[in-house]
């Protein structure tokens, strides 16, 4: 048997707050015969976004800890040899490019091939059920985008592992082991059930706020605004040091109110110690999607990066918005936002002048009503 799992792994506080390699190790030993880590390690080791981990031994197991973001994204035959049954034991963040799930995806399909049984762990999304965003366009997948659903899917990864294996005609035994009164849609959590302590997924995904933020602060990654890497914030703020924030907040509340509402909006000051915009003072605002009160289906956090993408465009028309590099190893012709995105309509629109508001929500209700009705099979909660 083996785990695929990460720093967020851990088993709950009755029983004594272990990582789950640890855990497993303890109540079955030698039963236990490998590990993988995805994006970031097994243990979170790599802090860095796009830093790659080496396979190595466990000093305290002496078992082989195998690294799927490496040289290697795919489980190799040699892995697979190593195990018969597989628990994959991830946190996921309800993004759907957060890397856990191709991750995922890429063992259900190695599972198919080689005849392994992967049974998944089931656990919060702290997104909740909502759903928002674009589909990946056909053509646009990449490590950050391999299933045709919305940004926001509303779905856990053990909902999603049930979908993937139907979507991509998996033939494999799987196995969700589901949470216990686990309701996605209840408050004050919304997907994140009260008491339940937050350990990061992974290291930017550093609160319940930056996760409940993620799935439109990731949208960042493409632009030269920082996401707030290299603060005690990260993926919680926007700024950048000629940013025209005032000017920028006063037309989001004129023109997007209803997006402003969900969340409230802090102007702030902050200088990244890494990343973009090393040692600079950058002028922007931080997301709090953390109050009392907090709502999932009136906070749009897509449509709010989109809005600020727009309105960016109207205040300062020569801002250099969008960056130029090869993204999660994408060829550099691709821009990393539409890599991140799924398709380049998200950056059409915003350079387009005569594209509205009204347009843009047009097509992410398309997209948003389609998935809701296609989902509805695969939920468990």
């Amino acid at each position: 048997m083996a785990l695929l799992g990460h720093p967020a792994s851990m088993t709950g506080l009755e029983l004594g707050f272990r990582h789950g390699l640890d855990a497993l190790v303890g109540e079955l030993g030698s039963s236990i015969t490998a590990a993988f880590g995805p994006q970031h390690g097994m243990r979170g080791d790599k802090q860095y976004n796009m830093d790659e981990s080496a396979t190595y031994t466990d000093t305290t197991h002496g078992i082989p800890v195998f690294s799927l973001y490496g040289d290697v994204r795919r489980p190799t035959d040699d892995m697979l040899s190593t195990f018969d049954v597989l628990l994959v034991d991830l946190q996921d963040t309800g993004w759907r490019g957060y890397t856990w799930v191709a991750t995922l995806l890429y063992m259900l399909e190695a599972g198919a091939r080689a005849g392994k049984e992967i049974w998944v762990l089931d656990r919060p999304n702290p997104a909740g059920r909502s759903i928002e965003g674009l589909r990946l366009v056909p053509g646009q997948e990449s490590f950050v985008g391999v299933v045709p659903i919305p940004q926001r899917h509303g779905l856990t990864l053990g909902e999603l592992a049930r979908y993937m294996a139907a979507h991509f005609r998996l033939d494999l035994p799987l196995e969700v082991v589901p949470m216990e009164a686990y309701g996605p849609e209840k408050a004050p959590g919304f997907g994140w059930p009260p008491g339940v302590i937050w350990v990061n997924p992974s290291p930017a995904i550093a609160s319940l706020n930056s996760a409940r933020c993620y799935c439109g602060t990731v949208l960042l990654e493409g632009t030269s605004l920082s996401e707030g890497r290299g603060t005690s914030t990260p993926l919680e703020v926007f700024g950048a040091p000629d940013l025209p924030v005032l000017p920028l907040l006063r037309r989001l509340e004129r023109t997007t109110p209803e997006l402003l509402a969900g969340c409230r909006l802090r102007p702030c000051f902050f200088q990244p110690f890494f990343d973009k915009h090393t040692g600079k003072l950058c002028a922007g605002a931080q997301i709090h999607a953390d109050f009392d009160g907090y709502d999932p289906r009136a906070f749009r956090p897509y449509r709010l990066m989109a809005a600020l993408f727009k309105a960016l465009r109207a205040v300062d028309p020569s801002f250099p918005l969008w960056r130029d590099f090869p993204y999660e190893y994408e060829p550099s012709h691709r821009r990393p936002i539409d890599v991140i995105n799924g398709g380049p309509g998200l950056r059409e629109w915003v350079d387009d002048p005569a594209a509205s508001l009204g347009d843009w929500d047009a097509a992410l209700v398309a997209d948003e009503r389609s998935w809701a009705d296609e989902r509805a099979e695969f939920l468990i909660y």
